[in-house]
């Protein structure tokens, strides 16, 4: 365990948006070996760097399989004067055809796991499909995909360097949910959030899509009003269940999206947790959170009701267990694919 091998190995852990490997960017400050432990300090140029966590399991995992018998520490100091800020290369959303946003306004009504299945639904109709999760304080992407084990890699081409996102069944994923260990928590002021966010919608390697779904976080903040001024989006799906409590806020997102400033087309509504049937009782439908509220808000704000998507216990076993409900659920997956050809519709029309 001599410190110029460890160094060495350490040259092949590379800083996404520097482009440099950690010990040439003076990132590895220190690196000290005693009693079959090796401590890394490690001083980035900025505070709260969005790639700290990603870094450090980096570092973990490749000298835990150099040294298996040694206790690796990895110690990241605070306070270190900022850089320059890193000139933002080009954008890599050029090959995307069409970019839809999936906001829900209220937290818990299932809006990640909708955008989830309703990209696997797209994928079935034959669609290259991404999604991009924005929910920067609840990434659940990697949990619904059973990707969150993966650890980003970076690939580099000529002066550039890119994000690898994550595939599943074809479908491919970039999420902040991937830098950051499951347990920890991401305490991150909006404009640390907003940078990170912006790196990963122009550094990822998106190459042709079709469709690119974007999980927005809850409400109308700081995430929503960036990305809209960072990608071009074709229009905008609202998911809700059929609460009173959670269609007032419905509304709001609704003007948002319809404000002369953002201006982005609301292709409609989806009512999640619509009704319930049980398996024994297949005739039989319990409203358990109210009935038609979503679709008596589409009819009263003038926007198109895209569907219900009932309480469906496949649904919710399969986030779970990583893997969409409609892709293994026929039930499910024509709910979904009803609404994935609506949206399709809408969108060939407005061409």
């Amino acid at each position: 365990m001599e410190r110029p091998q460890i160094e060495r190995l350490l040259r092949n852990i590379v800083h996404p948006e520097t482009k440099s490997d950690i010990v040439t960017a003076g990132i590895v400050e220190n690196i000290s070996t005693e009693e079959g432990k090796i401590t890394v300090a490690l001083a980035f140029p900025r505070n709260r760097d969005p790639f700290t966590n990603s870094i450090k399991r980096q570092i973990v995992e490749l000298l835990g399989k150099e040294f298996p018998a040694a206790k690796i520490n990895v110690i990241v100091k605070e306070g270190v004067p900022a850089q320059k800020p890193v000139e933002r290369q080009a954008t890599t959303t050029g090959d995307i055809r069409r970019i839809i946003a999936v906001s829900s306004a209220k937290g818990g009504v299932g809006k990640s796991t909708v955008t989830a299945n309703l990209a696997v639904a797209l994928r079935n109709m034959g669609y290259r499909v991404g999604i991009l999760d924005a929910d920067i304080y609840g990434p659940s992407q990697p949990k619904l995909f059973g990707v969150e084990g993966y650890l980003p890699e970076a690939l580099v081409n000529g002066n550039e360097e890119y994000i690898l996102p994550a595939v599943s069944g074809g479908i491919k994923i970039a999420s902040i949910g991937f830098f950051i260990a499951p347990t920890d928590a991401l305490i991150w002021r909006g404009p640390m959030a907003v940078n990170a966010l912006k790196q990963l919608i122009h550094q990822t390697l998106w190459e042709e899509l079709d469709f690119l779904l974007i999980d927005l976080p809850p409400g109308t903040g700081d995430v929503h009003l960036s990305i809209i001024g960072e990608l071009k989006i074709d229009g905008a799906v609202i998911v809700s269940t059929p609460q009173q409590m959670a269609l007032a806020d419905v509304l709001r997102g609704i003007r948002m999206f319809r404000a002369p400033k953002i201006a982005i087309p609301v292709l409609g509504l989806i009512e999640n947790m619509a009704w319930f049937t049980p398996a024994e009782l297949p005739d039989n439908r319990y409203y358990i959170f109210g009935r038609s509220g979503a679709e008596n808000l589409a009819r009263t704000e003038g926007v198109d009701f895209l569907g219900p998507v009932p309480l469906i216990q496949s649904v919710m076993e399969g986030s779970d267990e990583g893997r969409t409900a409609s892709g293994n659920s026929q039930a499910a997956e024509q709910y979904f694919r009803d609404i994935a050809q609506k949206i399709v519709h809408k969108l060939e029309a407005k061409c």
